[in-house]
């Protein structure tokens, strides 16, 4: 038996991403584990206070959203399999396309740099807020288009190109895609809710913290690498994110930003302000050219393309070996 039904699967599921994203009518997973985690975490801390109590609590809360995530997913699968396996198809494929997020990531781009373009900076400053942490208030034109190319480039990592990678490992393996997708789905909400250094999350959050930065790690440098192989000058995207990249306090995002921003032969990186404290970080990338909307849309077709690819490979794979399960 081949894996056609997980190439399958993993197609639509592409399809679906493409075509419909994430209707905001829908109950999305992520908004189940972000529930799931802000309830946990206003229990612990209301009651505990020493720091091993907290990092200890952050342990359980991790390993519970994870596994608790990537079984509900499977058991849905299962549930609608029994079915039928059209139902079952069906229900996988949906699961599967909600760990994508680049229709998602598009439109939030595309929603600031529409009045970017006609020069109300205002309404981009207002519709920037829905997706950055960073203050916005006072940002220029030139910042609010740095923030964009930032946001859409780090998150191309961890929002698209790490939950396709452990899809179609999940794929090759008889647990399947969605259980693995879903769980690194899990570790990315936990790091965005809670992985931060600042209190009261400092030790509560270490946990989910490490754990997105270790499943991200791999997917995140053969994202770099396919991006500079995409380049056409693959030494000198490696060697600038070589050069660059380890300075940034992300082991991660950094490597991320400064592909795009080698390929771009832009710079990014800089001040940015939160919560009116200035915060620097390190400059990403040779300032060879302004950032401009037509980049970010570059960024986001490299994006696409990369996914493609990753996707073509995987499907070639998959139809060309045995499932690991059969007899």
């Amino acid at each position: 038996m081949l894996f056609n039904h997980a190439a399958w699967v993993l197609a639509i599921a592409a399809l679906i991403d493409y075509g419909i994203g994430d209707p905001k009518q829908w109950l999305h997973p992520v908004q189940v584990m972000g529930w799931g985690i802000n309830v946990y975490t206003r229990f612990v801390l209301k009651r505990l206070a020493h720091p091993l109590s907290l990092k200890g609590a952050g342990v359980v809360l991790a390993i519970a959203i994870v596994l608790c995530s990537g079984a509900i997913g499977w058991g849905m699968v299962w549930a609608a399999t029994v079915i039928h396996p059209v139902v079952g198809g069906a229900i996988e494929s949906s699961l599967l396309a909600s760990c994508f997020a680049g229709r998602s990531l598009r439109a939030a781009a595309t929603d600031v740099l529409q009045p970017l373009q006609t020069g109300d900076l205002a309404t981009a400053r207002l519709r920037l807020r829905q997706y950055v942490g960073r203050d916005t208030e006072q940002l220029s034109e030139s910042e609010l288009l740095r923030a964009v190319l930032e946001t859409v480039t780090e998150n191309a990592t961890d929002g698209v190109m790490a939950p396709l990678f452990w899809a179609i490992v999940g794929a090759m393996l008889p647990i399947g895609s969605v259980p693995l997708a879903l769980a690194y789905k899990a570790v990315s909400t936990l790091d965005s809710t809670v992985g931060y250094k600042e209190a009261p999350y400092t030790d509560l959050g270490w946990c989910s913290a490490r754990l997105e930065d270790g499943l991200t790690w791999i997917p995140c440098r053969l994202t770099v690498l396919t991006l500079a192989g995409l380049s056409g000058r693959p030494r000198y995207v490696w060697g600038l994110c070589r050069r660059d990249a380890p300075q940034d306090p992300s082991p991660n995002a950094g490597w991320s930003e400064c592909a795009y921003a080698a390929i771009l032969e832009v710079q990014v990186g800089g001040t940015n302000w939160y919560r009116g404290v200035a915060k620097r970080k390190p400059l990403l990338g040779d300032p060879l050219q302004p950032i401009t909307a037509q980049q970010i849309n570059q960024a986001m077709n490299l994006t696409r393309t990369s996914f493609l690819l990753w996707l073509g490979i995987a499907m070639v794979m998959m139809h060309g070996l045995p499932v690991l399960s059969a007899a």
